[in-house]
């Protein structure tokens, strides 16, 4: 593909024509090495520096730089390579365009804003600007973000600006998560002993009933004023063997979305309340943290500036900018509008993404000169 004279919408079709879907989601998926080939040559023939590693096996990031001359900031790009599964999607990598929206696995999340920042960086390296414009194409977010987490602990850039879709608007915050379990204990026995079976999935069920007044709680409690309140859901139930066996464990997968001051602490001792008196155990997991950056940090205002528009948003999901965010990088989201994350009609709006493209450039222009 000729790089001069690359569309977006051709960029973004080509993107969305290679599979990329997490292995880490669906066994035996196609990850992102084949993407990753094609983002990093293309990054070449742009005048990009390049690097490509391979973050764990078959998971490999792209780093492109439009070096600067000297004397001016960086700025870092962000976009992830992977996707979900195609689940029920016709043609999910066809990358169809019907009046003005490009349809496809990933084209929405997020290979339209891959795109935008693909040609906002070749654009950067023709106009020789001071600093670094920095591309960041990554493996995994869609999982545990190993991709962006490497970035962060690799590069240090004056400013970034991950670009996930959202809807132009330009998002200052969002939420984290915290994965936990509770395990409840029980006894086995026969099914015709109740004297002696003790069951487990009925002790859970105290919990659950506990699980969904924290939830009511929580929503109808204290706001961010961006974000509103944290929540909490069932995710999984496990327990029993067989249908005349009192189950002697069951055990709760459950996420607790978090908003800024909320964390794995809390949680935990949320979940040890939820278990209560109750015969278990409790185990906290995985947790990405939420984001928040000053309104009237340097790169916020002017990507407000660029798009123009003064106000600003928090989004509901969790993305890698609450990583670069913890490496000290101030860090906003902005992204192209569309609609069909993870679901069987994903579509982009072309011209969203062209207004990106200019945003993006624009204030690496002015950030970096």
């Amino acid at each position: 593909m000729a790089v001069a004279s690359t569309s977006v919408s051709e960029l973004t079709r080509a993107l969305v024509a290679i599979d990329s879907v997490n292995p880490d989601l669906v066994e035996g998926a196609a990850g992102e090495a084949a993407l990753a080939h094609f983002v990093g040559g293309w990054l070449e023939d742009a005048g990009l520096e390049v690097e490509t590693e391979e973050v764990a096996p078959g998971r490999v990031n792209v780093v492109g730089i439009a070096r600067g001359r000297g004397g001016g900031r960086s700025l870092l790009l962000n976009a992830h390579m992977d996707t979900v599964g195609t689940g029920g999607m016709d043609d999910p990598f066809g990358g169809r365009i019907e009046d003005g929206r490009l349809h496809g696995r990933g084209a929405y999340d997020m290979k339209a804003s891959l795109a935008a920042i693909m040609l906002a960086g070749a654009a950067a390296r023709e106009r020789g600007l001071s600093g670094d414009v920095i591309v960041t194409a990554v493996c995994d977010e869609e999982v545990a973000s190993i991709g962006t987490a490497r970035i962060a602990e690799r590069i240090h850039a004056d400013a970034a600006i991950v670009a996930e879709p959202t809807e132009m608007r330009v998002a200052i915050a969002h939420k984290g998560f915290v994965w936990f379990e509770i395990e409840t204990e029980g006894r086995a026995a026969h099914g015709s002993r109740p004297d002696l079976g003790v069951d487990a999935i009925a002790r859970m069920g105290i919990v659950l009933v506990r699980l969904g007044e924290l939830d009511a709680s929580l929503r109808s409690g204290a706001s961010h004023p961006l974000l509103g309140s944290g929540s909490v859901h069932a995710s999984l139930v496990e327990g029993g063997i067989e249908p005349s066996t009192y189950p002697d464990r069951c055990v709760l997968h459950a996420e607790r979305r978090t908003v800024p001051g909320e964390g794995a602490v809390l949680v935990e001792r949320e979940a040890h309340s939820l278990l209560g008196d109750v015969p278990g155990a409790v185990r906290v997991g995985f947790e990405r943290r939420p984001f928040e950056v000053d309104p009237e940090e340097e790169v916020v205002r002017l990507v407000r500036r660029a798009a123009g528009t003064g106000d600003v948003v928090g989004v509901p999901f969790w993305a890698d900018s609450a990583l670069l965010a913890e490496a000290e990088i101030p860090t906003v989201v902005f992204g192209p509008a569309g609609e069909g994350a993870h679901a069987d009609v994903e579509w982009v709006d072309l011209a969203s993404v062209e207004r990106c493209v200019e945003i993006y450039l624009t204030v690496a222009c002015e950030f970096c000169s």
